[in-house]
């Protein structure tokens, strides 16, 4: 009886670590340390540069607390749910085709078990501009804290909705 719960617990664990590594990546552009820890990385806030995966020329930068520690260096540590987010345009901004009025574009996980960075993209049809908004949920009780930025985009350049 006990073989079947062992099964089970090997594809839960399983499925989690696969979801895991299957979300988008971040590149780091820097970090400051925040509180230092005896054993272990310390405390930080970490900046991290997302590049819109279909908008061309729009770069968000996340910046976000990483727990250090013992459990922190393990990546067994749940971080904060606090993130501030600056969207800029980097280069000419184009279009990979249509884009949804509102579409998840990035998560990052922030805990080992259902704690997850969200970055949604809203297209504001009437300003012509791309609204960037970041924040944290939990599979049970996601965080209130948010943040938000837009992108301008020159009204030659109509922004492709479905």
């Amino acid at each position: 009886m006990k073989l079947p719960s062992l099964s089970f617990a090997a594809i839960a664990i399983f499925t989690v670590f696969s979801a895991c590594s299957a979300v988008a990546s971040a590149e780091t552009v820097g970090s400051v340390d925040t509180a230092f820890k005896l054993i272990g990385p310390d405390h930080k806030v970490v900046v991290e540069a997302y590049d819109d995966p279909k908008v061309n020329g729009v770069t968000c930068y996340i910046s976000r607390a990483k727990t250090g520690g013992i459990s922190g260096g393990l990546g067994l540590a749940e971080d904060k749910s606090e993130a501030s987010i600056a969207c800029r345009q980097v280069g000419p901004i184009s279009f990979n085709g249509q884009l949804k009025q509102q579409d998840e574009v990035f998560s990052q996980s922030l805990s080992i078990l259902f704690k997850k960075l969200r970055i949604v993209r809203m297209v504001d049809q009437k300003r012509n501009a791309l609204v960037y908004l970041t924040y944290s949920d939990k599979l049970i009780d996601g965080s209130p804290k948010n943040s938000v930025t837009a992108v301008p985009v020159d009204r030659s350049t109509p922004i492709p909705v479905k």
